[in-house]
């Protein structure tokens, strides 16, 4: 019986300390991306990037808001006057008082509707270009995170990287000892400041 159970004991310890190396080398980079705990139990390497930091303080995601909020601010302001322009117009016409016809009216109505409806369409139409602008900018930083935390991955060898913020935060506990953003908010402005 003996026996029987040093053999037991012999090939668990041969299938735990053989299975998990496999699994380290599966992951194809030679170190293991699993952490013993301060318990001693395996956990995967994790980390975390809050995403509010990153748009306050990354330089080039600031530049793009400002950039686009600019545009929009533009947009508001051409819209506005004018519609200004319009009600101008109207009460200049409306001066005139007794001494308006009716075909004058009528006609004046009907060209103050068309001019209405093309200062609507160019607001839909701007407000279109600008969306696509912001996606395209959106997919742009996004893409650039991902390649720097890619990069910046190749050393630290995180297994999960996740991103946390207003209207993200599923997580119901951090750590703030996995959070990484300051790391990533110095890397994101060196790159953009010094591209190569």
């Amino acid at each position: 019986m003996n026996v029987v159970l040093a053999v037991a004991v012999i090939v668990l310890f041969f299938l735990y300390f053989l299975g998990g190396k496999k699994a380290c080398l599966a992951n194809g980079r030679g170190e293991c991306s699993i952490v013993k705990d301060s318990a001693g139990a395996t956990r995967p390497r994790i980390a975390y990037v809050e995403l509010d930091s990153l748009n306050d303080e990354v330089t080039f995601i600031k530049e793009r808001k400002t950039e686009l909020e600019g545009e929009q601010t533009d947009m508001e302001n051409d819209y506005n006057n004018a519609y200004r322009q319009l009600e101008a117009e109207k009460n200049n016409f409306l001066k005139r008082g007794a001494a308006i016809t009716q075909p004058e009216a009528e006609a004046f109505q009907q060209k103050l509707i068309q001019q209405q409806q093309q200062i609507e369409a160019d607001k839909q139409a701007r407000s279109q270009k600008l969306a696509e602008k912001g996606s395209q900018v959106m997919e742009g930083i996004q893409k650039t995170l991902k390649d720097f935390i890619t990069g910046y991955n190749k050393d630290k060898k995180y297994t999960y990287i996740l991103a946390v913020g207003t209207g993200l935060d599923y997580m119901l506990y951090k750590d703030s000892t996995l959070n990484i953003t300051s790391d990533v908010v110095k890397g994101l402005n060196d790159k953009m400041n010094n591209p190569q």
